[in-house]
């Protein structure tokens, strides 16, 4: 039977896609109590700082790169301390300035620290309330840009991008306005919403679609430094001046503190009031079960479909999602770590092994990831099960469909795609997994855009072929996703990264931490297996909370 099903599989190499080009455009954010600057063009299209999206070609020009794009550097100093001082010197010279001559522009100011600081450690000794604010920590040996950047934690919003449409041309187009290959460190970090065409939760609604900021204040991490960086914004035909961009920026980092606190990379536990699961592990079953009989179907082309589950943790107090990000962050130098919270909104945290694609110029990588068995407690143990996952035909046609669909995807825009290595065990602390690296050099820099949107969503995240598995999941899981399983990551300039946002976690004050995992069904799958699979991949966030109330000691995080 496992070979019908492979066969039926192969045989099926169109995938339809879908770019949606909505109109109206909403919001910019440049302080962290949310303020909104925007006027009506022609009663139909609201233009902001996230541009007009499309007709009304008097304003075109809000497609156009913005007309000033520069950096500057200042001297380097010893301490946050002296650089946040040298920052305000610079605001009061950029004040006394004459405004630049462009309607539109972006500058980022920068300020190279001696000491070395973590990233996290600065974003952790700011007010939560400073909002938005971001974070994002690349793989330890993967091409990070010019300066050897490390982590990356932002505050406030130069620019942001958020729609209740899904992700579309003209919203790449809108963030791509304001980088440059001259500025390679201007950055959009954010996220896109696993299906824009789902129904939004409450803990999802302020996330909109999609999220992206270039923050007002960027704390960066480098390898054998650190650097401190304001970044200013403004384009007058949407009603947002130099003076408007400055003075928001000025009040934004009064608030900023130049105290770094180092905060330990362990949590005292935290105790549960109530776990909740959904589906429940009776429906798990159920769902897992009407999946296979789908999948056996001889009139059905659907091979893989990936189901999730989200587990609402109530505590007995507020979880601190710096912390838990901390802890996630000694998983391992094959993951990335994420935050991302707007203003009136949950913290998005997330500990991912997967890679969705990495462009650099024209050279661009992409990976495979499917199979999942648990580390060994001894060497020979382990070895065992690295073996057992490499012959599994399960595990097999699993990753294979996964693998084959990324290198399709990949050819249609590539003039050339390289698989090295074709199957290999990539191991993490506490999960092995079946792995390829795919690589290839774009025709175009103008195709990321076609990339990002074809990628995702990955058989590894939703299954294959994808609109079939799209319609099953959506059937069948009644929580929504909201950016979990989604892209998360960074446009730049000449270079942009995005992992898939899983292994994460919806962190709301009052409200508790939504965990969210997900596991491939394919003929051979047992629901009693991919539910375990489920407590796996939940474990690196499970592991710091505590069901027994007497016990008061400390959970290491490693």
């Amino acid at each position: 039977m496992a070979t019908a099903t492979f066969h039926k599989w192969l045989t099926h190499f169109t995938d339809t896609k879908k770019c949606s080009f909505s109109p109206a455009s909403k919001g910019h954010q440049t302080l962290y109590f949310h303020h909104y600057h925007r006027h009506v063009c022609q009663g139909c299209c609201y233009l902001s700082m996230n541009g007009c999206r499309e007709g009304h070609e008097q304003h075109a020009r809000t497609r156009k790169p913005v007309g000033t794009i520069e950096t500057r550097t200042l001297a380097a100093v010893a301490s946050p301390a002296m650089a946040m001082y040298s920052l305000n010197m610079a605001i009061s010279e950029l004040k006394s300035e004459a405004p630049y001559g462009t309607l539109s522009g972006i500058v980022r100011v920068q300020v190279p620290i001696e000491e070395q600081v973590e990233a996290i450690d600065w974003l952790h000794s700011q007010n939560h309330l400073l909002l938005p604010r971001c974070f994002f920590s690349g793989r330890k040996h993967s091409p990070n840009g010019e300066e050897n950047l490390v982590s990356v934690a932002g505050l406030g919003s130069a620019v942001f991008f958020s729609q209740p449409h899904p992700f579309s041309y003209w919203d790449w187009i809108s963030i791509r306005r304001f980088l440059s290959e001259r500025c390679p460190l201007v950055r959009a970090y954010g996220a896109i919403r696993f299906n824009a065409e789902a129904k939004v939760s409450s803990e999802w609604l302020a996330f909109g679609s999609f999220y992206f900021m270039i923050p007002q204040v960027e704390f960066n991490e480098l390898e054998g430094g650190s650097m401190l960086t304001i970044t200013i914004a403004w384009d007058n035909d949407l009603s947002w001046s130099w003076e408007n961009a400055i003075n928001a920026l000025q009040e934004t980092l009064c608030n900023v503190s130049s105290s770094i606190v180092n905060f330990p990379k362990s949590t005292p536990p935290t105790l549960i009031l109530s776990s909740h699961n959904i589906p429940s592990n009776v429906d798990w079953d159920l769902a897992v079960n009407r999946a296979l009989q789908m999948i056996e179907r001889n009139d059905s082309l659907l091979t893989k479909v990936v189901l999730a589950r989200s587990t609402r943790v109530v505590p007995t107090a507020d979880i601190d999602p710096l912390a838990w990000l901390s802890c996630l962050k000694v998983e391992g130098e094959n993951a990335y770590q994420f935050l991302l919270q707007p203003p009136n909104a949950p913290a998005f945290i997330g500990n991912t092994p997967e890679q969705l694609f990495h462009r650099k110029w024209l050279h661009i990588t992409s990976e495979a990831l499917a199979g999942t068995r648990a580390r060994g407690a001894s060497q020979a143990l382990d070895r065992q099960i690295e073996l057992d996952l490499l012959t599994s035909p399960k595990d097999d046609i699993e990753f294979t469909i996964v693998r084959d669909t990324v290198r399709r995807k990949l050819e249609a825009v590539c003039e050339r795609v390289v698989i090295k290595p074709e199957k290999m065990i990539r191991k993490l602390p506490r999960i092995q997994h079946l792995f390829a690296q795919l690589s290839g050099r774009l025709r175009s820099e103008e195709d990321e855009f076609e990339i990002l949107s074809s990628l995702h969503p990955s058989p590894a995240v939703c299954g294959f072929p994808t609109e079939e598995a799209q319609l099953l999941i959506a059937e069948t899981e009644v929580f929504d996703r909201g950016m979990y399983a989604g892209p998360v990551g960074w446009f730049g300039g000449g270079e942009s990264e995005f992992a898939v946002g899983i292994r994460s976690a919806l962190l709301e004050k009052d409200r508790g931490a939504f965990i969210y995992a997900g596991t491939g069904i394919v003929e051979g799958s047992s629901p009693y297996l991919e539910w375990d699979e489920l407590e796996l991949k939940t474990s690196q966030f499970t592991k710091l909370l505590k069901l027994d109330l007497p016990q008061r000691q400390k959970v290491d995080c490693k």
